[in-house]
C-alpha cells in the first residue's frame, strides 16, 4: 500500500503513476492511495488504506479499532479514522474524527496499522455504544489481556473532560461492575439486582470450581448456561456433579439459561 506522496518521493513522475495505473501494476484504492499488483483488499488492507488516506498522524479508531483489537465485533459500513488536528478532511467511506487533544500515548500498532490504544478505544466506544454493549467491550478487553478494569478506571484521570469518560466512569463504579465472560452473565446481573439480591462475587472458586455468581452469605451459587455450550451428555453429567458437590457442602446451586 503506497500513497501518491510516497511514490513521488521515490522518484515516480505523475506520468509514471498514470502508466502503472493503466497497466494494472497499481490500483487506486481511495484518493491518493494505491495498492500494488491487485485490486482486491482484505479488511486489514481497507483499514490501512483509510488511515493512509487521512494523512500524517491518522489512526484507526472507534468501532474499527475495536474490531481490529478484538475489543468488540463491530463492522459499520464506514471506517473510523481519527486525526490529531482540526480539519475539514472528508473521504468517501471513511468517518473522520478530528481529535486535536489526541496524544502520542494513545497510538498503538496492530497488523502494521496505527490504531488507538485500548483505553482510548473504549472511551471512543463509550460515546456510541449503549451500556450493555460497552460493558461487553470492557470485558473483552480484559479477557484478551489488553487492559483490566482497575487500570482502565485509573487511566480515565488522564482523559478528564473528554466525551465518553463519564459513561465509562459510571460503568466502572466499584460497587456495580463485575467481570462477565458471556453476554448471558451480563443479562443476568440486572435481574438479580431487581430481585433484591446484593452484588454477587464473580469468577470465584467454590468447592474447586469457578462459578459465575456467588453469594456466600446466602449460600447461593448461580450458573448462567447458554444451551449451545451445554448440549452434550458428558457436559450435562459434569454440571450435575458440580451441583451435587455444592449441595453436599450446604450451598444452593441454581442454573439459568436464556
Amino acid at each position: 500500500m503506497l500513497t501518491r506522496g510516497a511514490l513521488l518521493e521515490l522518484g515516480f513522475s505523475e506520468e509514471a503513476i498514470k502508466h502503472r495505473l493503466h497497466t494494472g501494476r497499481l490500483h487506486a484504492v481511495t484518493r491518493g492511495v494505491y495498492a500494488l499488483g491487485r485490486s482486491q483488499l482484505s479488511r486489514e488492507g481497507r483499514w490501512m488504506a483509510a488511515v493512509l488516506a487521512c494523512g500524517e498522524g491518522a489512526m484507526l479508531s472507534h468501532r474499527s479499532a475495536a474490531s481490529l483489537s478484538g475489543i468488540a465485533d463491530e463492522h459499520p459500513e464506514r471506517i473510523d479514522v481519527s486525526i490529531p488536528r482540526r480539519s475539514d478532511l472528508r473521504r468517501a467511506g471513511i468517518r473522520v474524527h478530528k481529535c486535536p487533544r489526541l496524544s502520542t500515548e494513545s497510538i498503538g500498532i496492530k497488523a502494521d496499522i496505527p490504531l488507538t490504544q485500548p483505553v482510548r478505544t473504549l472511551i471512543d466506544l463509550a460515546t456510541e455504544l449503549p451500556p450493555r454493549r460497552l460493558e461487553r467491550a470492557v470485558n473483552e478487553a480484559d479477557k484478551h489481556g489488553l487492559i483490566d478494569p482497575e487500570t482502565l478506571r485509573s487511566s480515565l484521570n488522564d482523559y478528564a473532560g473528554q466525551p465518553g469518560v463519564p459513561a465509562l466512569r459510571a460503568l466502572l463504579d466499584r460497587h456495580t461492575f463485575r467481570l462477565s465472560d458471556t453476554e448471558l452473565e451480563v443479562l443476568f446481573r440486572p435481574l438479580a439486582a431487581a430481585a433484591g439480591l446484593p452484588t454477587p462475587f464473580t469468577k470465584q472458586e467454590v468447592n474447586g470450581f469457578e462459578v459465575d455468581f456467588f453469594w456466600p452469605d446466602l449460600r447461593l451459587v448461580v450458573e448462567t448456561d447458554g444451551f449451545r455450550y451445554h448440549r452434550t451428555a458428558s457436559t450435562q453429567t459434569k454440571d450435575a456433579r458440580r451441583d451435587q458437590i455444592h449441595t453436599a457442602s450446604g450451598l444452593t446451586p441454581l442454573r439459568c439459561s436464556h
